[in-house]
């Protein structure tokens, strides 16, 4: 009885001691903050990756991520220069810090990001209030943009500090309309683009008919010319064929030569139809050639 007895204690001296030492002990992983509370209140704080301790059933340990974490933001309504709503859609991408403060301010991620959220809607509210909404819509520099999101990247960063939070990145998914006038905003920029659309087609045919009469007027100064320098060669063309046809049947005999050969060819004219009859006066050039008396 005394040798159960004696065992019984040494069993449980034993199990104590095993859930001591397993409350006395905790890992720490590579990407992770580890933080140990004792009664709400955090007395250290480490980021080396292993094997660590702690007081038994005082303390706990709370862990914190140290990886990027991003946040997608609810769409949300901002006020542009001219008073003119729009709906911003963005994330942000963000880490802790500082695990100590993070705990001591905020406590959690969930708090984290509904702080963030505030922060990055004051700051989109303020820069966009700076903006007029045809600039924002119209916005296709992106040189400009980035200059944009750092600004607010450095505004929301250095206010979220304070928190043990450091902003990495805050980006600009959408610029939206309210629902209530985007229709009407589309009806505008579509009537805008039908209006350029237009006067480009006026001045399209203005140019074109100004280039048109050009070539008209270019073209009727070449044809007249051409016309002109026709007649002159066909001119010259008579004028020289008179002159060799006056040098050629430059004698009686060859001026005779030449009404028999133009008799002959008008006799062979006035025979080509259906009708072979011929009425000609017996003192005529075709009448003597007919009646063999040509040349008696």
């Amino acid at each position: 009885m005394k040798k159960l007895s004696k065992s019984l204690v040494i069993g449980l001296v034993a199990l104590l001691l095993v859930i001591v030492a397993a409350n006395s002990a905790y890992t720490v992983r590579e990407n992770q903050y580890a933080c140990t509370v004792r009664f709400s209140k955090i007395i250290s704080t480490t980021a080396q990756p292993g094997l660590h301790f702690k007081v038994p059933f005082l303390d706990s340990v709370k862990y914190f991520s140290k990886a990027s974490m991003l946040y997608d933001i609810p769409p949300s309504e901002v006020l542009t220069s001219d008073k003119q709503n729009m709906t911003v859609d963005c994330y942000i991408l963000w880490s802790i810090e500082d695990p100590l403060r993070f705990y001591q301010t905020l406590g959690s991620t969930v708090t984290a990001e509904q702080r963030l959220d505030a922060l990055t809607y004051n700051a989109l509210k303020t820069v966009m209030g700076t903006l007029a909404q045809a600039d924002i819509i119209n916005m296709e520099d992106g040189g400009k943009r980035n200059d944009i999101y750092e600004g607010i990247t450095t505004t929301v960063d250095n206010q979220a500090n304070t928190y043990g939070i450091h902003v990495e990145d805050v980006k600009i998914k959408r610029f939206d309309l309210p629902e209530s006038n985007l229709n009407a905003v589309y009806s505008r920029m579509i009537s805008e683009r039908n209006q350029m659309a237009e006067k480009y087609t006026a001045d399209g045919n203005y140019e074109a008919s100004i280039i048109r009469n050009n070539v008209d007027k270019q073209v009727n100064i070449l044809i007249s010319d051409a016309k002109a320098e026709a007649a002159k060669l066909e001119a010259d063309g008579e004028g020289e064929y008179m002159r060799l046809l006056g040098e050629a049947y430059n004698t009686a005999d060859k001026q005779d030569f030449y009404e028999f050969t133009q008799a002959l060819e008008a006799l062979k004219s006035s025979l080509t139809g259906d009708e072979k009859t011929v009425i000609l006066d017996a003192d005529s050039a075709l009448g003597k050639i007919l009646m063999g008396a040509y040349g008696n």
